[in-house]
């Protein structure tokens, strides 16, 4: 059984030592074949540095480190002057650091190619090394993390602009030295302005919602199925699991990230370390920056309801620099959203927005409570135990009383009086437990307000203010939201916010009997 690449971000080493490589040949093939000059922008952890890394070996020419991928008797594999880049190895602190890092850079990459470079200056520095490795035949420039430093200061506006502008003037030698180039591939985590560091690179081809390469990055099912098919039959044997229900949940807690709205893939990082724990826990989201996310949702108080309410376009993406965007657009690029559906409206199309599964569902709604609404840890703690064992238990007015008394800590001055306030907030708290909850699930005739889905059973929430309780009932009746629900067991239940008290009031449940289906 081949071994698991977690954290292995190097092509070579992953074939010469016997890890699991997920074939990807052929999306770089189709772009070395069709066009110069690339961008990709795709979520950490996703596996853009070990695309780049495998652009590496095959514009070095190392052809046997492909042998029995989809590229190995397609390509020419001949050897090209490369210059690789990676700005997770700057100095961020300040703007002199930041110059002198990619100046270090770039001399750093001269020396790799047995080239002195003697300008001290970044821009010009750059401008040497491209020249001068055109003497060896025309340069390919890979580029990880275009923007790290930018998103190190997202928060700060001002200085972010400032290292914007010092990108802006490193990065318009590519485009400037056009003549000397076979290829360019940069990848980053967030997309950019038309004003922003690519101004002048007009010329760079952004296939971040391509559909054609939305599977480039990340494991497709069929993939997840054919290259790690000895790890899920081991697992599902020691977990005591049938292999089809654990490749259920590992869709249910992996999968769902989509780039263009239509096909999905699973976060490379979180089935690699769910393989070698055998455990599902919140694998990718715990390794990222919680503590930065903190202050941003605190900053602007997000929540959930105002990240998923309106569709995006592709053109949302490139209207704003990063740290103006809205904040739905800087968690979609970020990877904490995700494409759920989209719609076309004559030539345009638009995305549907929300979260990609349950890992992400239940940390960021945590993450919420705590930086948006000032709920303790152990209390988010506390009241998911009790939030699953009710579940276990069927026990409904009691995972209600808990919902409760999580509003109920809430600082009074942080509640809102509207409806969807409360939506918002109720579906949080559920959601923060990891149980499989939607929002706003469509219907053919309207939207419920919450559905929960647990062991076979299912919850229909209508949530009204200042409205008694059985009206919430009628609504899900009138509207037949448990309609797609039939042959399990269900229940509705209508919950009345009182705007005084701000918190509910009144609840009722019932159960709906098989003849009203």
């Amino acid at each position: 059984m081949k071994k698991l690449p977690i954290g292995v971000q190097d092509y070579r080493e992953i074939v010469e030592e016997n890890y699991v490589y997920v074939d990807k040949t052929k999306y770089l093939y189709d772009l070395m074949t069709s066009g110069k000059f690339y961008f990709l922008s795709r979520p950490r952890r996703f596996g853009k540095s070990l695309t780049i890394s495998t652009l590496y070996y095959i514009f070095k020419g190392e052809k046997e480190l492909f042998r029995g991928t989809y590229i190995y008797d397609k390509w020419d594999f001949k050897k090209y002057p490369i210059v690789r880049i990676n700005l997770l190895d700057v100095a961020t602190d300040n703007e002199e650091r930041l110059k002198k890092s990619l100046a270090k850079i770039i001399k750093l990459e001269g020396e790799r190619n047995g080239i002195e470079i003697k300008e001290e200056d970044y821009k010009f520095a750059f401008n040497e090394l491209i020249i001068k490795l055109s003497q060896k035949g025309r340069v390919v420039i890979l580029v990880d993390e275009y923007e790290k430093p930018i998103l190190d200061n997202v928060t700060n506006k001002e200085k972010a602009e400032r290292y914007r502008e010092i990108l802006r003037d490193f990065y318009v030698t590519i485009k400037s030295k056009d003549e000397y180039i076979k290829f360019v591939f940069m990848t980053g985590i967030t997309k950019f302005t038309k004003t922003g560091v690519f101004s002048a690179l007009n010329n760079l081809n952004d296939i971040s919602l391509n559909k054609k390469y939305s599977q480039m990055l990340g494991y497709t099912q069929e993939e997840l199925e054919y290259y790690f098919k000895e790890h899920i039959e081991e697992t599902a044997r020691e977990i005591g699991m049938g292999k089809e229900e654990l490749i259920e949940n590992l869709k249910e807690y992996y999968n769902g990230f989509s780039f263009d709205g239509r096909r999905s893939v699973y976060n490379p990082f979180s089935i690699l370390r769910f393989f070698e724990e055998r455990e599902f826990k919140n694998y990718w989201f715990e390794s990222g920056s919680p503590s930065f996310l903190y202050e941003y949702i605190k900053g602007r108080k997000v929540t959930y309801e105002e990240l998923v309410k309106y569709p995006v376009s592709a053109m949302d993406f490139t209207t704003r620099e990063i740290e103006d965007a809205n904040a739905n657009i800087f968690f979609a690029q970020a990877g904490y959203l995700t494409f759920k559906d989209v719609r076309r409206y004559g030539f345009e199309e638009e995305y549907i927005l929300d979260y990609p599964n349950i890992e992400v569902r239940n940390s960021f709604s945590k993450l919420i409570l705590e930086a948006n609404y000032g709920v303790e840890k152990e209390k988010i703690k506390e009241v998911n135990r009790e939030i699953i064992k009710s579940l276990e238990k069927n026990d409904i007015r009691r995972m209600i009383e808990e919902i409760k008394r999580i509003i109920s800590s809430i600082p009074y001055n942080l509640h809102r009086g509207e409806e969807r306030y409360y939506h918002s907030l109720i579906y949080t708290i559920i959601a923060s437990a990891g149980v499989n909850v939607t929002a706003e699930e469509l219907t053919s005739i309207g939207r419920s307000d919450i559905v929960i889905e647990e062991r076979g059973k299912v919850y229909i929430f209508e949530i009204k203010i200042d409205k008694g309780a059985r009206e919430g009932i009628r609504q899900i009746k009138e509207k037949r939201y448990y309609e797609k629900y039939v042959g399990k067991e269900i229940y509705l239940i209508g919950i009345k916010i009182s705007s005084k008290e701000r918190n509910i009031e009144e609840y009722v449940i019932e159960k709906i009997k098989n003849q009203e289906v």
